[in-house]
C-alpha cells in the first residue's frame, strides 16, 4: 500500500492513530544552565514524530514545529568586596570597593548609583568628584587607568553571570570622634527596568525578546563603612642580600635580611599589635636571627616578644603590644637563605 498521509486515511484507522500519538517522541534543543537558566534569545524547537503501521508498510510522520524563544530575565546582585575602612578625619579620597553581578539570562547594562545620606551611622561620608568608577585595570583599587562613570553613558553592561568590579570614593568629614562610623551604598538597576517580580516589559529584552523582571526585583544594593581611627599603623618592609661570595646577588645559598619597621601615628592607641610574616618561599628561616629594635628575640614561644611558628605556614611573629605615636618606630629584622 503506499504511504498516504493521516487525511487520507480511512475513517476505521483514526481511532488507532490517535492512540499512537500518546507514544510521539519530542525533541529539544538545551543551553548550558546558568544563574536565570538558557540565555535570553535561545529557540526551544519541538517537533513531534508518530510511528504507525499501514498493512506491511511502517509510517513515520512528523508534526510541525513549534518554536518559542527564551525571554530575558532581569535580575542582580551587588556586594561589597573590602572590609570597614580604615579613615582618619578630613581625609580624603577614601575607596569602597564593590562587586556588581548580572545574575539574569541577557545581556543588560545597569544603572549606578551612590548614596551616603543613610541613617543608623555616625556620619555622612562626603562623595567625591567623581565618585564612582569602573575598576578598568582589574586591580581592586583606584588607580589611574580606571574610567570615571557616568550615568546614562557608560554604564556597565553585563553579559549573563558576568560582574564589574565598582570603585566609590568619598571624603571623610573633620572633626570626626574616634570610632565613629559612615556609611556608602552603591545601588544597580537594570537599564531595561525595575518593578516587582514578573513585571514585563514587551520586546526590550535581549535580541528583542519580552523583558521579565526577576525575584531580585532587578534592583540591588548593599552599603559599605567607614571607621574614624585616631591611630594609623603603618609597616614599610625592605630586604638586603648577602650572598657567599661578598657580593649582593640573589643566588642559591645567599642570605636574605628583611627590615620592617612599624610605625603608629595619630593621637591614639592600636592595642595589641602583633606583627606577622610567613617566609617566602624557596627560602628558609635563618634560626635564631629574629631582632625587635636590636635585642634577639628566641625562636620559641616564650617570655620574650618574639617567635618563629609553622602552623598554619612557617614564619615569625612578634607581639609589639600597645602602639601609639609616642612608642616611635619598631624595627623587626629576620633572615632567610635562598633555597
Amino acid at each position: 500500500m503506499p504511504v498516504q498521509s493521516i487525511a487520507m486515511l480511512a475513517s476505521p484507522l483514526r481511532p488507532l492513530l490517535l492512540g499512537l500519538l500518546l507514544t510521539a517522541a519530542a525533541v529539544f534543543w538545551a543551553a548550558p544552565t546558568r544563574a536565570a537558566g538558557v540565555l535570553a534569545g535561545t529557540e526551544i524547537a519541538n517537533t513531534a514524530q508518530l510511528s504507525y503501521t499501514i498493512g506491511a508498510s511502517s509510517v513515520t510522520e512528523p508534526s510541525n514545529t513549534v518554536r518559542l524563544t527564551v525571554a530575558e530575565i532581569l535580575d542582580v546582585v551587588v556586594t561589597l568586596q573590602s572590609a570597614n575602612v580604615t579613615v582618619s578625619p578630613g581625609a580624603t579620597g577614601q575607596v569602597l570597593v564593590y562587586r556588581v553581578t548580572n545574575t539574569g539570562n541577557g545581556v543588560e547594562p545597569f544603572l549606578l548609583q551612590l548614596t551616603t545620606a543613610l541613617g543608623g551611622d555616625d556620619f555622612d561620608p562626603t562623595p567625591a568628584t567623581p565618585s564612582i568608577y569602573i575598576d578598568t585595570d582589574a586591580s581592586g583599587t583606584l588607580t589611574p587607568a580606571d574610567t570615571p562613570y557616568v550615568p546614562g553613558s557608560n554604564d556597565p553592561s553585563l553579559n549573563a553571570d558576568a560582574f564589574v568590579t565598582i570603585l566609590v570614593v568619598s571624603d571623610i568629614p573633620g572633626a570626626l570622634a574616634n570610632g565613629a562610623r559612615g556609611s556608602a551604598q552603591l545601588s544597580a538597576d537594570a537599564r531595561t527596568g525595575t518593578g516587582v517580580p514578573g513585571t514585563a516589559f514587551a520586546g526590550q529584552g535581549t535580541g528583542g525578546t519580552d523583558a521579565v523582571v526577576g525575584a531580585t526585583g532587578a534592583a540591588a544594593s548593599v552599603s559599605g563603612s567607614y571607621l574614624v581611627a585616631d591611630v594609623l599603623v603603618a609597616a614599610v618592609k625592605s630586604a638586603a642580600v648577602f650572598d657567599q661570595f661578598g657580593g649582593a646577588r640573589p643566588v642559591p645559598g645567599a642570605t636574605i635580611r628583611y627590615q620592617i619597621v612599624v610605625i603608629a601615628t595619630g593621637t591614639g592607641t592600636a592595642t595589641a599589635a602583633q606583627f606577622n610574616d610567613t617566609t617566602p618561599a624557596n627560602t628558609t628561616y635563618v634560626p635564631a636571627s629574629l631582632r625587635l629594635n636590636g635585642a634577639t628575640l628566641t625562636d620559641a614561644a616564650d617570655a620574650d616578644a618574639g617567635s618563629f611558628v609553622t602552623t598554619p605556614a612557617s614564619g615569625v611573629r612578634v607581639a609589639l603590644g600597645d602602639l601609639s605615636q609616642a612608642s616611635g618606630p619598631q624595627t623587626i629584622v629576620f633572615d632567610v637563605t635562598i633555597n
